[in-house]
């Protein structure tokens, strides 16, 4: 399979999937192709060309609104989950009290402070999962969302979305899911699951950068954000009126290239099979983690059935310094914060290194890292 990732060399480890997965060549050649030979602009065209182009656009979005449980017209195309979140924070009619929780990734967090939110904050279990026995407690009739993590981006630590929605419900709030670590390996139904609201990025799903996707069925609810082009229903100086969603979250060109190649991601990931995917990561965690495990120098942070992702730290060595050394080696790794520096305060810690799987990933790149990590230890010894 990693045959297929032109990006990965075979003396190359790649351990940063959830900073960015690598792309299939099928998800570069639907690029390429949506650049090039059928390339047009969409919905505004009465030329064949711009008509096959805005067919390909809207069936991307089809395509992608089905995997994940959802319709068409509840998915809105925005360049990433961050751009999603802000979305809603800005949009919403009640700015008034969020909970969000100490794993959430900067862009879970800032945005709410930004758009005049209130942040309560719910604390973790002892292993490293949002602690929703705590939120039952902290939720009141005066939050008006909750926003977790389905996955964290450090931890790996899974959140069961399905009880989260129930709390925020039970107190009229409404829930929104940062999907984006979740949806590249779990099974995602956002009609089973409750929420409010689903976020996620393209570039995690081995799809391409600038492309994510806010799905909702409260689309209808919430007021345009940016104004512009292709949004709009009439303008005049006076007034404007507002084309209905997902169309009027969608101000100006839209993204039309990387939708499509979110499509063949998502083609690419659903020929496979995302249990297989999740197994397979599963497998590759534990392996790595037992493998931690036996070494003194090393903590573990997460929970033991953690997502795709293994966050550690080496007593006496900066995670910049694995993972330069790693680097050496031939094996990439993440070292630094993780756009999470309130969970870093959490644990602890100012810093943490972390590896992360893909589809792609296998034994050879959990040996090459233990390897490594023996040669750090060798030269901090």
């Amino acid at each position: 399979m990693r045959d297929q990732f032109p990006g990965l060399t075979p003396a190359w480890h790649y351990l940063d999937t959830a900073a960015t997965a690598q792309k299939p060549q099928t998800v570069i050649d639907a690029t390429i192709n949506a650049m090039g030979r059928d390339y047009a602009t969409v919905h505004r065209g009465v030329y064949a060309r711009s008509a096959d182009m805005t067919l390909a656009y809207e069936a991307a979005r089809r395509r992608i609104a089905a995997f994940i449980g959802a319709r068409e017209e509840q998915c809105v195309f925005v360049r990433g989950a961050t751009e999603a979140i802000n979305l809603v924070a800005y949009s919403h009619p009640r700015k008034g009290r969020v909970l969000l929780s100490v794993l959430e990734h900067h862009s879970n967090i800032v945005p709410w402070q930004l758009a005049g939110w209130q942040v309560d904050v719910c604390p973790l279990t002892a292993d490293g999962c949002i602690d929703l026995d705590a939120a039952e407690k902290l939720l009141t009739p005066d939050h008006d969302m909750v926003a977790f993590a389905h996955v964290s981006n450090v931890l790996g630590s899974p959140l069961d979305v399905t009880r989260a929605a129930e709390l925020a419900h039970r107190v009229g709030a409404e829930l929104l899911i940062d999907g984006c670590q979740a949806v590249p390996r779990l099974p995602v139904d956002v009609t089973a699951l409750g929420c409010d609201y689903y976020v996620f990025s393209g570039h995690k799903l081995y799809g391409p950068t600038g492309v994510g996707v806010l799905w909702s069925d409260k689309l209808d609810a919430l007021p345009p954000w940016q104004g512009g082009g292709s949004m709009i229903d009439r303008v005049t100086f006076a007034q404007t009126t507002y084309a209905p969603a997902p169309t009027r979250f969608e101000a100006g060109t839209p993204a039309i290239i990387e939708a499509i190649g979110l499509a063949a991601a998502v083609d690419y990931v659903e020929a496979i099979g995302i249990d297989a995917i999740h197994a397979h990561e599963c497998a590759l965690v534990g392996t790595l983690r037992d493998a931690l495990a036996r070494k003194n120098s090393i903590t573990l942070f997460g929970p033991e059935n953690s997502a795709g992702i293994v966050s550690f730290s080496m007593a006496g060595v900066h995670p910049h310094d694995i993972g330069t050394i790693l680097d050496e080696s031939g094996v990439a790794i993440r070292a630094g914060h993780h756009c999470a520096q309130p969970l870093m305060e959490d644990l602890g810690v100012t810093a943490t290194a972390r590896a992360s799987f893909g589809v792609y990933s296998n034994d050879d790149d959990v040996a090459a890292l233990i390897d490594g990590l023996s040669r750090v230890e060798r030269i901090f010894g």
